[in-house]
């Protein structure tokens, strides 16, 4: 009888035509030097199997960033590339995200796209502020090695509560942007991050932006958690080799984003040019 599970639907599990179960070689069919040859073969490895490993998104996650930083050179000297390259980064990130299976061309173009808008907006802060690239480049770095020091640790881990607290708090800081933004293009304010240079009395004077920004790299830091966890399942569940682009993907999108936010975060604690 067929297997009901689809799983077994393969040759390898199959009937012959008589209805009898393949012939399987006697061992005594079999030479001493067969055996030994067979036993003396190496394990299949994930990467001859075509499955997804840890270095390989490693690999391919390292090759994103030299893509997206190469870019950031040219968007650093032709600053007026940011809006541009800011609208087609975000329809490729979305592509990325809807598409089913990973396509590289496709994220090495997102890669690309972000280059030019974070090289624009690195030369724009870096006119006003005196080394504060360097110091959002390190901010960044000190950041993502911390967060994947202690999930290779296992001293943090994605859990189902933390996971419902951080996407409500995205939707909240998402609208919370989207108000700030139209406020701005309306002429509503002024300011150079409109409301978030507001200062709120009941946290001493600070600016509204200080506290949002130290939430959002909180933000920043969990979505790397996730990021690496999603890498953890896939190479655990044996996923396609191609889907270690999805895993370099969701990393470039989160340390862009965290990067963008250190910029704005130590704006407020530097002099202006």
């Amino acid at each position: 009888m067929a297997s009901s599970n689809p799983a077994f639907n393969t040759p390898a599990f199959a009937q012959n035509g008589n209805g009898a179960a393949p012939a399987v070689p006697r061992a005594s069919d079999i030479s001493a030097d067969q055996l030994a040859e067979q036993y003396g073969r190496p394990s299949a490895t994930p990467t001859d199997t075509d499955r997804m490993t840890y270095e390989d998104t490693i690999v391919k996650t390292v090759v994103s960033f030299v893509v997206l930083v190469a870019f950031a050179g040219i968007g650093w000297f032709v600053p007026v590339l940011a809006i541009p390259a800011a609208l087609i980064g975000f329809g490729l990130a979305l592509v990325n995200i809807f598409k089913k299976k990973p396509s590289p061309p496709l994220v090495l173009a997102y890669a690309a796209a972000q280059g030019l808008f974070v090289g624009a907006i690195s030369a724009s802060f870096a006119t006003m502020f005196d080394g504060i690239v360097p110091m959002a480049v390190m901010g960044t770095l000190i950041v993502v090695g911390v967060t994947l020091a202690l999930f290779a640790s296992g001293k943090i881990r994605a859990s189902k509560r933390a996971t419902k607290i951080f996407l409500v708090a995205m939707i909240a800081y998402a609208a919370f942007s989207l108000v700030n933004l139209g406020l701005m293009l309306f002429g509503v304010t002024d300011s150079m991050f409109g409301t978030r240079d507001y200062v709120i009395p009941i946290f001493g004077g600070i600016p509204l932006g200080v506290v949002i920004g130290l939430l959002v790299i909180v933000l920043a830091a969990y979505s790397l958690v996730l990021d690496f966890d999603a890498i953890q399942r896939g190479v655990r569940n044996g996923a396609p080799r191609i889907f270690a682009w999805r895993g370099a993907f969701g990393i470039m999108v989160t340390v862009v984003w965290l990067y963008l936010e250190m910029l704005r975060l130590l704006s407020y604690f530097m002099p202006r040019n």
